[in-house]
């Protein structure tokens, strides 16, 4: 059967799921499939969280891997945690060293962008605080994925075809050929429907799994990653390592309607979520489909994220506070630069002074926002031999102008793209949801909120609208499905609009709500990738 499994001739639909006893969504069936069995086996939302983030590093690579960072937020007892799992430059870095290398920019690939890990560090973390079962045993069907091979998913296959042809091109060096080894092991891509495994994943869970994430960072794992970055003359040292700490931090919110919208703070670009709905929520938006509404919509986020772009960093190298960002007085002045037509945005002045997304919930009333990311697809290039390990490259992100507020330094948090959300209503909680992508992920989260809230979308609805992300400037890019008319209308109020090819740049999003008088538990998953619930 020579089927082409990226061609949709009809339209589809989702219906939104609907369980009692427990819930995993995510990009991936086979994750979703692993947390539901930990669920099964007496395990809680948070075990579930932990069993599928970890099979996703396995059957989702092209989007996150073991060597990436993790956020989440978890809501058990009637509060809400944070977990900020996003780890710093390394000890040994330096503007100075970094130009006399022949560099103006931090690289895409390669050693220089490399940051500390951080998603073991989560797992183990959240294990350790919430987890009923464990870290062995919740990490089991991620390293049987890894040690027995899985048949590659539709999206899953488009991807990693598209990251092998890029990397061929880019990836010429040395120290890269660890990448083709463990991803490419035919000299090619696999195909969709074919078999991959990794003994060396396996191997790297199962140690994970052993000593409660310690082997990775104080162990024989650390040894490996430290050999491998000083081969390569890397920043990255065992000492960079055995210092990390994932960080319990106080998760941050703005009122919408009378929904209370949670992120984490800074250095996640969350708060550029909250700071769009805190613009928009000035103004009133009775139709959904309408020029009108998306215009206020889009002219909030560029704002916002105009600011973020400014101001977000590690919080130590902030101009501007959280508080400062998301008072009153901020939304009303942002709101007031809105009329008619399109702006080209500046930053507000202050008072002086490949990413992975899943939602699970249990029938006791867990639930687990968590994101975890290797930054751009499968990250630097670089897979730590024999460990499957394929490490970040989220230091591109950083900047070598000392004027900038996410300017490069030793030990430095850089401004971070993955987030995850929730929402809560009158301090019980509604629950998890995130929209992965880049840039794309506040556009999203704002967007989501939006078709809950104000223009009541059950959940697969509100991730089956058509999107549209901001670029830079008026420059807008909406879906192909996004509608021509109101595209057109976009257009005569000034906004540049690009209609794209395909729907991959517009985020992956999963949500779970839950019916606080039921127990209810009822998810959407995303259209635009092999999106899938787990339930029962």
């Amino acid at each position: 059967m020579n089927f082409d499994y990226h061609h949709h001739p009809y339209p589809s639909q989702r219906s939104t799921v609907m369980a009692r006893n427990g819930m995993v969504a995510t990009s991936q069936p086979l994750a979703a499939q692993a947390g539901l069995d930990i669920l099964k086996k007496g395990g809680n939302a948070i075990d579930a969280a932990i069993a599928a983030a970890a099979a996703l590093t396995v059957v989702e690579p092209t989007s996150n891997g073991i060597g990436g960072d993790a956020f989440a937020l978890v809501w058990t007892k009637g509060k809400l945690h944070g977990l900020n799992a996003s780890g710093p430059a390394p000890a040994s870095i330096s503007i100075e060293d970094i130009t006399k290398r022949g560099f103006d920019k931090i690289p895409v690939h390669g050693w220089i962008p490399v940051t500390v890990p951080g998603a073991p560090a989560a797992w183990a973390e959240l294990s350790k605080k919430f987890g009923k079962l464990s870290l062995k045993e919740v990490l089991q069907p991620a390293i049987e994925y890894a040690e027995n091979g899985y048949p590659l998913s539709p999206i899953l296959g488009k991807y990693w075809e598209y990251a092998y042809k890029r990397f061929q091109q880019v990836l010429k060096d040395d120290e890269f050929q660890h990448w083709f080894e463990t991803f490419a092991p035919d000299g090619r891509a696999p195909k969709v429907g074919e078999i991959w495994r990794s003994e060396g994943h396996a191997s790297t869970l199962r140690s994970i799994a052993e000593s409660n994430g310690e082997s990775f960072y104080r162990g024989e794992i650390a040894e490996k990653i430290a050999a491998f970055s000083t081969k390569y003359n890397g920043y990255l040292s065992k000492e960079d390592l055995a210092s990390f700490q994932a960080e319990w931090v106080e998760p941050i919110s703005v009122n919408y309607r009378g929904y209370d919208v949670w992120e984490i703070p800074p250095n996640g670009q969350g708060l550029v979520a909250l700071m769009g709905l805190n613009i928009a929520k000035g103004f009133e938006f009775n139709e959904k489909d309408t020029a009108d509404s998306y215009h206020k919509q889009i002219e909030a986020m560029k704002l916002a994220f105009t600011d973020g772009k400014a101001y977000i960093s590690d919080p130590a190298d902030m101009a501007a506070s959280v508080e400062e960002l998301l008072s009153g007085h901020y939304g009303e002045s942002r709101r007031s630069e809105i009329g008619d037509t399109a702006i080209e945005p500046e930053p507000y002045q202050p008072a002086k002074g490949g990413t992975v997304y899943l939602a699970a919930a249990d029938g006791e009333g867990n639930m687990v926002s968590f994101i975890q990311s290797n930054y751009m697809g499968f990250g630097s290039g670089l897979v730590v031999p024999g460990t499957g390990i394929g490490l970040q490259n989220r230091g591109h992100d950083f900047s070598l102008n000392p004027t900038d507020a996410n300017v490069l330094k030793p030990g430095k948090k850089t401004y971070h793209t993955i987030i995850p959300g929730f929402l809560t209503k009158d301090n019980e909680a509604v629950g998890p949801f995130g929209v992965m992508g880049g840039y794309m992920q506040p556009q999203g989260h704002m967007q989501v909120v939006m078709n809950t809230v104000d223009f009541h979308l059950n959940p697969q609805a509100a991730l089956d609208a058509p999107r549209w992300q901001w670029i830079s400037g008026k420059k807008v890019q909406v879906e192909p499905h996004f509608p021509n008319h109101i595209a057109q209308a976009l257009s005569r109020k000034g906004h540049q609009i690009e209609v794209a090819l395909d729907t991959g740049g517009f985020g992956r999003g999963q949500i779970i709500w839950r019916n606080p008088e039921t127990g209810v538990l009822m998810g959407g998953t995303e259209p635009r990738t092999d999106g899938s619930i787990a339930a029962w």
